[in-house]
């Protein structure tokens, strides 16, 4: 069996965040139904790049693709009373309802959390929004650069001295579908045991700041707000992106021994002794100084030479990859964790799968992203037979 297989979970979102963490959930099991409106679904259906089929169909987003795998979809109406009266009956037979609309959009269609509970006490509400629940900033809209922005993580992205810039994966959208994920199912555990269910307020600010943790610690020890150091680390060096002949490369030497190695590979055994090295804190202090040093002699070979010599010794660092190479590696090949992916319109594609490993379990995509409300009527027969037959 699948880990969550069972778990019923409706998915009230759209976009990223909400759609994320639903696939976590359908990646590991659990039957996730997609609530989408009729008149266009989901607006990611709409985003490129766009694949063309060979069954007639038109084109189907790539992007749709890679957040909504092993889920079904329902098209509702949630305005139209007897639409609204189906999703009910899914909400009395669910474990989880997951909604990305603003605070009290919901509540004002009859589906808000109290409303919701009411009609099914164990049943796990997840509310994904951009400041939470209550708060100054509730009905704010945001999308991830706005929550980027404000959350302090810009501050402390890209070069000194330049701009400030957003990090280009949506980070904010995806780290709060993992808070989110995580706290779901302990709702859930908590839920089968008591019977009780629970309102989950999870807030992309509130995400961004928790993973924010050596930056806002740096902040309350000091003082002084962290700042942009471009790929440099605020309390070690050499841990930083460097330049060699012919492309750029990080390592990261973080600690005293992994210092000294360095020195020896790059043919300067007497900077462990210069008194502004001597010490990891010393280093970061002047890191610039020592940037200096190394930047000249990392310009004379290869990255490919430098990488095997640090290699050798035990010293992390990594070429600086664009997707394009890290996608084609013989590691994430070996690891399994691209996966083809055929769309409802015949197009293939490949996607990045479950990247986790766990014992006694092989994620597979059991079924392909869905058309827009392709599963209303087995949905609704289904789970309104699971509920009679466990009334009977």
């Amino acid at each position: 069996m699948r880990p969550l297989e069972g778990l019923r979970v409706l998915e009230f979102a759209q976009i990223a965040a909400g759609p994320f963490t639903g696939m976590l959930l359908a990646d590991l099991g659990a039957d996730v139904v997609k609530v989408e409106r009729p008149d266009g679904g989901d607006g990611m259906r709409g985003w490129p790049p766009l694949h063309a089929g060979d069954e007639g169909e038109g084109e189907f987003s790539g992007n749709f693709t890679s957040l909504n795998r092993n889920k079904r979809s329902i098209a509702l109406d949630i305005k139209d009373k007897a639409d609204l009266a189906k999703l009910y009956e899914l909400v009395e037979n669910a474990d989880v309802f997951i909604e990305n609309f603003r605070p009290g959009a919901l509540k004002r269609a009859g589906l808000g959390y109290d409303q919701l509970k009411a009609r099914n006490p164990r049943l796990v509400y997840c509310s994904i929004t951009g400041y939470g629940q209550t708060g100054p900033y509730s009905q704010k809209g945001a999308f991830d650069v706005t929550a980027q922005a404000i959350s302090g993580l810009m501050s402390v992205t890209g070069e000194e001295g330049r701009a400030p810039v957003k990090c280009g994966v949506p980070v904010g959208d995806f780290a709060t579908g993992l808070y989110a994920g995580y706290v779901i199912l302990a709702a859930v555990m908590r839920a089968r045991e008591t019977g009780k269910g629970a309102h989950v307020d999870c807030s992309i600010l509130g995400s961004l700041l928790g993973i924010s943790a050596l930056q806002t610690s740096e902040y309350f020890g000091t003082g002084v707000a962290p700042r942009r150091l471009g790929s440099a680390h605020p309390r070690n060096a050499p841990y930083a992106g460097f330049q060699a002949s012919d492309k750029p490369f990080t390592i990261a030497a973080g600690n005293d021994k992994l210092w000294r190695d360095t020195c020896a590979i790059v043919g300067r055994p007497d900077l462990p002794d210069d008194p502004r090295f001597t010490s990891q804190s010393l280093r970061a202090k002047n890191q610039n100084e020592l940037a200096a040093i190394l930047e000249p002699i990392f310009a004379t070979r290869t990255a490919a030479e430098w990488l095997a010599d640090f290699d050798a010794r035990g010293v992390p660092c990594a070429p600086i990859n664009d997707f394009a190479d890290i996608l084609s590696d013989p590691h994430v090949d070996e690891m399994g964790w691209l996966q083809p992916v055929t769309m409802p319109n015949g197009a293939e594609a490949k996607t990045v799968g479950f990247p986790i490993g766990l014992t006694d379990y092989e994620f597979e995509i059991t079924r392909t992203p869905p058309r827009l409300g392709e599963h209303n009527d087995e949905v609704m027969s289904e789970w309104t037979e699971r509920r009679y037959a466990k009334a009977l």
